[in-house]
């Protein structure tokens, strides 16, 4: 398999398969994507993430406002509809932390959020200052599907891309991206998936440089 092959067939952003289109800075598409990568960036099944994401979206609770509204019961009865069971609890009071805060201090808005940061590493930081939830894999994978839409997302690969990195033998992501004119979300996107459905369970899947 081509390497712009593998990247077509693997690299559909988690973004583009939700249906949320960041492509436009909107504010309300950005919460939808953030509240997603809270959700994918537990160590869970991607299948219940995505199920209970999509459980949120048909009770219209999307916003940081909405997210609040809802208290701790109203947020563990989502998560336990979606299959979020194993950290439902703890979940339900992280995004109450998180959305709280970016209610208080940003008006809901991240890109206000993101007009605050100075640079990349600030806007890190910035993000991981809305609660105790947001750790290094959940700005990465947030800012690794922002990467077209703010200025200052730049993330450091999270630890499974850098496994589909090093199988791939690939030492610098945007170099790499650009050599190969490929987008580097979608890129990005790829080395996940191959290093969580085959590397880690031992599948092989060759690709040419």
């Amino acid at each position: 398999m081509k390497v712009k092959e593998f990247v077509e067939k693997f690299g559909q952003p988690y973004s583009e398969m939700l249906g949320i289109d960041l492509n436009f800075s909107k504010s309300k598409e950005i919460a939808k994507w953030f509240l997603a990568s809270i959700l994918y960036s537990k160590p869970i099944r991607e299948s219940s993430a995505t199920e209970t994401y999509k459980v949120f979206e048909e009770h219209k609770i999307l916003t940081a406002s909405k997210i609040v509204e809802s208290g701790w019961n109203g947020l563990v009865s989502l998560l336990d509809e979606g299959g979020y069971t194993r950290y439902d609890f703890s979940t339900a009071e992280r995004l109450l932390e998180i959305f709280g805060n970016l209610h208080k201090y940003y008006n809901d808005d991240l890109n206000r959020l993101h007009a605050s940061a100075i640079d990349s590493r600030d806007l890190e930081n910035k993000l991981r200052d809305l609660g105790k939830g947001i750790g290094d894999i959940t700005v990465s994978v947030f800012l690794r599907d922002m990467r077209n839409t703010w200025s200052k997302a730049d993330p450091v690969p999270s630890p499974l891309v850098r496994a589909g990195m090093k199988h791939m033998r690939i030492k610098d992501l945007k170099k790499f991206a650009k050599e190969n004119r490929l987008d580097i979300i979608r890129l990005e996107t790829a080395l996940l998936r191959l290093a969580k459905d085959f590397l880690r369970k031992g599948k092989r899947l060759e690709i040419e440089r």
